[in-house]
């Protein structure tokens, strides 16, 4: 090797190492400042960690890409326990949640581990809320495993394939798992700082960013090199099970409400909305004025859909 590419071999090798340094020390003052606030129950080698406040009928939820349950804990939970069993599931990966080695991301994969966690926890048929691609897990959830929904509340869900990956998530469009470790732990953490901005933009927009979603709303929790791996190999098989999904939609007989933001800059209400209604005729399309994150930019309005469809389901 000559001279200028021992350097050159160097020098790399001293960025890499700071930043995998850099989003090391990030990761571990994340963690310091918002650590689990829930419990920990094992399904299928699966750590999942979970939220179960309140008293009343039971409430399911699930949370979309990339997020984790302080999504709903932000605004929807201290407005629902007063009436309801209200329980926050990080999904497999996700948030203070593991996955093992090898486990599936896909769809149907996500669904097993939710209903195992419906299972242990003795529910009896509970609402599920779902949220983005929260709401693709819960359609999984009652498609495969009916006996543990007994009605879906899908807030702005993905619910076929999408034509293209969102701008803001095209930076987890990643094939090679071992090229989302390389990433993770070298430019994901600085990338997502840097970019933050015009992300959060994005997924919220036309809304305005909680001035607290970093903190209370566990924004930060995404710049850990766990959170990056888990969200791109989750967008990546994303696609796998919705094909078989959407060809068995007609035969859900369960209740069935979805409630969208008409300026949805993230996910179209269009496709994803009247495309479930055109299969279930019954289904409930409420739209409202506002982005993608309804739960945390619209919670008034969301508790008020979300309590008129669980009341139903309790008269």
């Amino acid at each position: 090797m000559g001279a200028f590419a021992a350097v050159t071999a160097v020098l790399a090798g001293g960025v890499l190492g700071g930043l995998a340094l850099f989003t090391g020390l990030t990761a571990r003052r994340v963690e310091r400042a918002l650590p689990p606030r829930g419990r920990f129950l094992e399904v299928e080698g699966h750590r999942l960690h979970y939220r179960d406040e309140g008293t009343g009928p039971a409430i399911v939820m699930i949370h979309g890409l990339g997020g984790q349950m302080a999504h709903f804990s932000h605004s929807l939970l201290p407005r629902l326990t007063d009436r309801f069993r209200v329980i926050l599931v990080d999904r497999p990966g996700s948030g203070y949640s593991t996955r093992p080695a090898g486990a599936g991301a896909n769809l149907r994969a996500q669904a097993a581990i939710i209903a195992g966690f419906i299972r242990a926890l003795g529910l009896e048929r509970p609402l599920l809320v779902g949220h983005s691609l929260g709401g693709a897990v819960a359609l999984a959830v009652a498609l495969e495993h009916p006996d543990c929904a007994g009605g879906l509340a899908l807030i702005a869900p993905l619910t076929r394939r999408q034509p293209q990956v969102p701008d803001c998530f095209r930076g987890l469009v990643i094939k090679s798992p071992l090229a989302r470790w390389f990433l993770s732990w070298t430019l994901a953490t600085p990338m997502a700082i840097r970019q933050s901005e015009r992300i959060m933009d994005t997924v919220f927009g036309p809304d305005k960013v909680p001035a607290d979603f970093a903190t209370a709303g566990g924004g930060l929790l995404g710049l850990r090199p766990g959170a990056f791996q888990s969200a791109s190999a989750d967008l990546m098989a994303s696609n796998a099970d919705l094909k078989w999904m959407a060809e068995r939609y007609g035969g859900l007989t369960l209740p069935v409400a979805m409630l969208y933001g008409r300026d949805d800059r993230v996910l179209d209400w269009r496709l994803h909305g009247d495309g479930l209604r055109a299969l279930l005729p019954a289904m409930e399309l409420t739209l409202v004025e506002g982005g993608h994150m309804l739960p945390l930019t619209a919670p008034d309005s969301t508790v008020a859909w979300l309590s008129t469809v669980a009341g139903r389901r309790a008269d």
